[in-house]
C-alpha cells in the first residue's frame, strides 16, 4: 500500500481547500462581471437619494436573521447524532455553503456537513441535510401556490394562465403524494418511500416542530427581504401583489434544478418577468435580485471560506 508523506498529505489538503475558495469567488465575480444588465449609474444616483445607516443596517439585519434561522435548524437537526453548539453549526453551515455553491443543486453542501461528522454517520448527516432543505422546499411550495392564485385573482396586470398553472401544479403535487403512498411499499434498490417514513419517524416529534417553525421563519424573512429593497427602491406596488410576486418567483426558481451560483441569473430571469407585468423597471429587478444574491450567497460565502481554509480533517475512530 502506497503512503503519502505527512508534508505532501497537508500540502493536498491546502490546495484543495484552496481551489474550493478560489472556484467560488470566480464563480461570484463572474456573475457580476458578466452581467450587462446591471446600470451602475441608476443604482449609484437612486443609492446616494435613499441611503441611510437605519435603512442599511435594517436590510443587513435580514441576511443575519435568514443565515441564523439556517444555523438554528441545523443545530437543531444535528442533535440526532450529537449536540452541537450554536458556533459549531455556524462553522458548519456556512462551510457547506461554499462548497455548495458551484455545485449542481448544492450537493457539496452535504458533503461539507459531513465532514465534520464521523464516517460512520455520512449517511444520517446527508439524511438530516435533506431534512433541513426540505422544510424550505416545504414552505416555498406552499406560499408560492398561494401567491399565485393571488396573482390570478388580485392582479389585473397580470397572466390570467397563472392561476390556472397553479392549480395544475397543485393537481400534480397531490398526484405524486398519491402515488408514493400506494407504492411506498415497492423498494428501488433496497429502499422505499415506507422505510423513508420510517426513518422520518424516528427523529423526534419536537424537532421537527421546531425544524419547521425555523423553516417557515427563515422564509419569511427572505421573502420581506426582497420586499423591503423594492420598497427601498421606490417601488411602489400593494403589499399582497408584491409579495405574491415575490413567492410565486421563489416558487418557480425553485422548481428548476440548478447550480447556486446560477440562483442569481434564474431568479433574475423570472423576476424581470413577473414585475415587468407589473410595470417595474427592468434595471430595478436586476439589481434586487443581485443584492439578495449578494446578501444571502455572497456574504456568507465570504465567511464560510474562512472555515474552509481552516478546516482539520476529522480523526475517524477504527
Amino acid at each position: 500500500m502506497i503512503t503519502i508523506p505527512h508534508k505532501a498529505k497537508q500540502f493536498l489538503v491546502f490546495s484543495v481547500k484552496l481551489l474550493i475558495v478560489v472556484s467560488a469567488f470566480y464563480f461570484i465575480y463572474n456573475q457580476l462581471a458578466t452581467n450587462d444588465k446591471l446600470e451602475w449609474d441608476k443604482f449609484l444616483v437612486l443609492f446616494h437619494k435613499n441611503q441611510s445607516f437605519a435603512g442599511i443596517s435594517f436590510i443587513l439585519l435580514f441576511s443575519f436573521l435568514n443565515r441564523f434561522f439556517e444555523i438554528l435548524k441545523w443545530q437543531n437537526l444535528a442533535q440526532v447524532v450529537k449536540p452541537i453548539s450554536v458556533h459549531e453549526a455556524t462553522k458548519q453551515v456556512l462551510a457547506a455553503l461554499t462548497l455548495g455553491v458551484f455545485t449542481p443543486v448544492g450537493v457539496g453542501e452535504y458533503a461539507g456537513k459531513a465532514l465534520y461528522f464521523e464516517k460512520k454517520d455520512t449517511k444520517k448527516i446527508i439524511f438530516l441535510n435533506l431534512i433541513c432543505n426540505g422544510v424550505q422546499i416545504v414552505a416555498t411550495g406552499i406560499f408560492g401556490i398561494l401567491g399565485m392564485m393571488i396573482l390570478h385573482f388580485d392582479c389585473a396586470e397580470c397572466d390570467k394562465n397563472i392561476g390556472f398553472w397553479s392549480l395544475v401544479i397543485l393537481a400534480i403535487t397531490m398526484a405524486l403524494f398519491g402515488f408514493s403512498y400506494f407504492t411506498k411499499k415497492i423498494k428501488i434498490k433496497g429502499y422505499s418511500m415506507e422505510d423513508l417514513i420510517e426513518k422520518i419517524n424516528e427523529i423526534p416529534k419536537k424537532i421537527h416542530r421546531k425544524n419547521l417553525i425555523l423553516g417557515f421563519c427563515r422564509y419569511l424573512v427572505f421573502s420581506h427581504q426582497y420586499y423591503f429593497l423594492f420598497l427601498a427602491f421606490d417601488v411602489d406596488l400593494p403589499y399582497s401583489i408584491l409579495m405574491a410576486t415575490i413567492t410565486t418567483v421563489y416558487f418557480l426558481a425553485s422548481i428548476v434544478p440548478s447550480f447556486q451560483f446560477l440562483d442569481f441569473a434564474l431568479k433574475g430571469s423570472l423576476a424581470i418577468y413577473f414585475f415587468g407585468l407589473l410595470g417595474v423597471n427592468e434595471w430595478i429587478v436586476v439589481f434586487v435580485t443581485m443584492l439578495m444574491w449578494f446578501l444571502n450567497v455572497v456574504l456568507p460565502v465570504v465567511f464560510g471560506s474562512y472555515y474552509v481554509m481552516i478546516f482539520r480533517v476529522l480523526p475517524q475512530r477504527r
